[in-house]
This record gives structure tokens, sequence and C-alpha cells, in this order.
């Protein structure tokens, strides 16, 4: 189909036209329910943990890195997978917000239980403020839309950029309201937070010496998996006699070779170890590995010397824990 190129502009325009008209009604959803949102935020002795499937998801990954880089410790997890121990990284003094635009995403609905038991602040921003999700919340921000921009009403478009716009709006609110308070408490916060977040060295944080998984070359996987289940990183590593790194072998490695039947008490590690494995140096800032790790989807990083001989290890677990995110 052949379309001229003022039906292009006139499409563009109406997305454009929706969207704004979309923005233009949250500015009467700015009252108490805002107000007491950003309060429970700027009171959290946490971090902010942001959950969202699909459209949502993007949006709220992009949302919990506008509040991390305006000071509010903040980070985002996909739902589908919280339930297979991303979940360890939510903490009592934490605070979920939670998107969902029809407030029925039953993977977050799975997870609601969790956050009751751990009595955690729950903040929704839902386009329908009966669902359960929303009625679930300490707050709802209402982000519904008269209308999508795809003119199907199938895709998220308007929606989608309610719930960025309403994110925005808080993560600005904090920076502000923590600017103020940052002057009225220079004196006992000299250093700053952020700063120091921003500067976390991963030999600041990482495990060394004993706390290192670690077998010798020829260990049987049955003697690995006992290394692997007292060190309690999700992995080992393999080394030669002089300690110089061969190789990793994981819980992912694990799985694979039990689904292929090996035995565990005759399988020499170092025939079933990768040895593709990834390496930083300790002076690398916790920001950057943790980075490496989301990219790589991989939740430990070795820590190597000029020598390549294991000096560290740490888990995403240990940088989250540091406040880095």
């Amino acid at each position: 189909m052949h379309h001229p190129d003022e039906k292009f502009c006139e499409l563009g325009l109406a997305v454009i036209n929706t969207e704004a008209e979309a923005i233009t009604k949250l500015t009467s959803r700015i009252g108490s329910e805002f107000a007491k949102a950003c309060r429970i935020l700027l009171d959290c002795e946490g971090r902010i943990v942001v959950l969202g499937m699909g459209k949502s998801g993007h949006i709220g990954g992009k949302i919990a890195a506008t509040l991390a880089s305006t000071g509010s410790p903040a980070f985002f997890v996909h739902p589908g997978e919280a339930s297979h121990g991303d979940l360890g990284m939510i903490t009592p003094k934490d605070v979920v917000i939670a998107l969902s635009n029809s407030g029925e995403t039953q993977e977050i609905l799975l997870i609601l239980p969790l956050i009751k038991r751990l009595s955690i602040p729950l903040i929704t921003l839902t386009g329908n403020p009966q669902s359960t999700l929303a009625r679930a919340a300490d707050v709802n921000l209402d982000v519904s839309v008269s209308k999508e921009a795809c003119p199907l009403g199938l895709a998220p478009t308007a929606s989608s950029t309610a719930t960025l716009v309403m994110g925005d709006a808080l993560a600005v609110a904090l920076l502000e309201a923590r600017g103020f308070t940052a002057q009225d408490f220079a004196l006992s916060h000299p250093s700053g937070t952020l700063g120091r977040r921003l500067l976390l060295r991963i030999e600041d944080i990482m495990r060394t010496g004993d706390a290192i998984p670690r077998v010798k070359t020829g260990t049987l996987l049955s003697a690995a998996l006992v290394e692997m289940t007292q060190k309690s990183m999700g992995m080992t590593t393999i080394v030669a006699n002089d300690g110089t790194l061969l190789g990793v072998f994981t819980d992912g490695d694990l799985r694979r070779a039990l689904d292929h039947g090996l035995d565990i008490h005759k399988t020499v590690i170092d025939t079933i170890m990768h040895t593709d494995c990834k390496t930083i140096h300790k002076e690398m800032l916790a920001a950057e590995a943790l980075q490496i790790m989301e990219t790589h989807k991989i939740t430990s990083l070795l820590i190597t010397d000029q020598h390549k001989v294991p000096v560290g290890t740490v888990h995403m677990h240990d940088i989250l824990r540091a406040g880095v995110a």
C-alpha cells in the first residue's frame, strides 16, 4: 500500500497530539497521593525496586535509571525472572514501584504476597484505580489515558508515555527535595552518598582469600559442587597448580551437565568448565561491573591480577547491597 508523504505526517501528528493530551491530563493527578508517594520514597532507607512487564518493563528500566542518577538508589527487576531468585535482592528497607497499565499483570500479582510479608511500601502506577494491584498499593498514581496513539488501541503508546512522565515527575521531585535537605544537613553529610556510590571500586567490596570458590585442575565434579555450595556464589573457579585461572563452572553449567546425564563422581571438572569467563580488575568501578553483569546476564564476576590469578570475586548482590544501582 502506497502512502503519500502528507499521510505519513498526518499520522505522526495524530500520535503526538494523542500523547500530548495524555500528558496534559496528568496535571490534575498531581496531588496528595503524589506527595505521599514522594514522602515514602524520600524516607526509603534501602533502595527503590521498580517492577514492570513488557513495555512497562522498558519504562521501568528508564525510571529506575533516572531515580538512580538523581540520587535515589534504585534498580529494575523483571517480575517474570524475579520468582527465580532475584527477589532475594529485595529487603525490608526497600520500597517497590510497580508499573501495570491494567493493574492485573499476573507476574506482579504473584510477587504481592512477598511484598506484603516484608511490609514494604508499595507504590503503583496503573491505568485502573479499581484493579487488584492499585487496591493493594499504599499509593496508586493514576496514569490512565483516554486512548492509545495506536489506531488499533493495542500497542501501549500513550499509556507508556504517561507512565514515563509520572516516573520523571517523581524522580525530579525527589531530586529537589534531596537538594533542599542536603543543604540543611551538609555538616552531617560531608561526602554525600551519591558520590560514594559513584566512586566505589570493586576492591572495596570483593570477596577475597578463602571466600573465593576455587578448585584445582583435575578435581571431580562432585568435589567442585561441595566448594560451590560452601562459598554460595553460584559458581567455582578452576585453577592450575600455579594458581592461574583456567576456567569457571556455574550453576547453569551444572544443570546442563545433569541434563546430559554426566556422572558427578566420575566427571573431571576440566572437561565441562568454560574457559571464556568474564574477568575484571580490582580498580574497576562497581557501577561498571554491574553494567557488565546486566549486559551479559551473569550474576558474578572474577577479579584477576596481571598474572591471571584470581584475587577476588563479586556477586551482583554485593554490589546492590553497597547501594550501587
